[in-house]
């Protein structure tokens, strides 16, 4: 299977899958319609983003998406019309966007003030699917935004077993991951981080166990 159709059929199943178990669901294809319409750069990220990478679809609750500062109020805007039954929720790393009574979030829409996030935007893969282009992670991003958070000091220890499934999917799955852009990309989660990175792969390659 082609690569595009890899993340295009991913998206689909995630959708479906989501589709299935959420009630009043806000697919991944209506929010990247709205984006695009209104010309906001994005990235869809989160578990319909990586979905291709990891060739495991899963469902999930809500929409996560990646905008430009400069593209943030735009992409609000767009939103908020498009889907009157949300309100914002404003936080320092991102907007959520909750029905309104449920308080259910159903789109992220995600700040990149962290210096990752930022390069983030230029280290993409582009998908079409049902007529519709966007952008989703690179192999490599897909990798060091798993990584990120496995590592992290701040994160709950299930929540980091969850994101080091991914990592090791993603590894297995995926024979030509390009470590040199991996290891710069690693470097901007800490000084550092691109040799973490670079061996954790060369661990999951070996079948050694991920320490956390």
């Amino acid at each position: 299977m082609k690569l595009a159709d890899v993340h295009s059929r991913s998206l689909a199943t995630s959708t479906a899958l989501s589709e299935y178990y959420v009630e009043n669901l806000i697919t991944p294809i209506e929010v990247i319609k709205v984006l695009n319409a209104a010309g906001v750069k994005f990235m869809l990220v989160g578990a319909h983003g990586l979905a291709g990478w990891l060739r495991e679809p899963r469902a999930t609750k809500d929409v996560d998406i990646l905008v430009s500062m400069r593209g943030q109020k735009k992409a609000l805007k767009a939103l908020l019309a498009a889907f009157p039954q949300l309100e914002a929720d404003d936080h320092p790393v991102v907007t959520r966007l909750r029905e309104k009574g449920t308080r259910e979030v159903r789109i992220d829409v995600m700040k990149p003030n962290q210096e990752l996030f930022r390069e983030g935007l230029k280290h993409t893969h582009t998908v079409e699917s049902k007529g519709e282009v966007y952008k989703v992670p690179s192999l490599e991003m897909a990798l060091t935004m798993k990584f990120a958070p496995m590592i992290s000091l701040n994160r709950a220890d299930e929540d980091k077993h969850i994101d080091a499934h991914d990592f090791i999917t993603v590894v297995k799955r995926n024979p030509e991951i390009d470590l040199e852009k991996l290891a710069v990309l690693g470097n901007l989660v800490y000084p550092g981080g691109g040799k973490e990175i670079v061996e954790k792969v060369r661990q999951v390659r070996a079948g050694e166990k991920l320490i956390l």
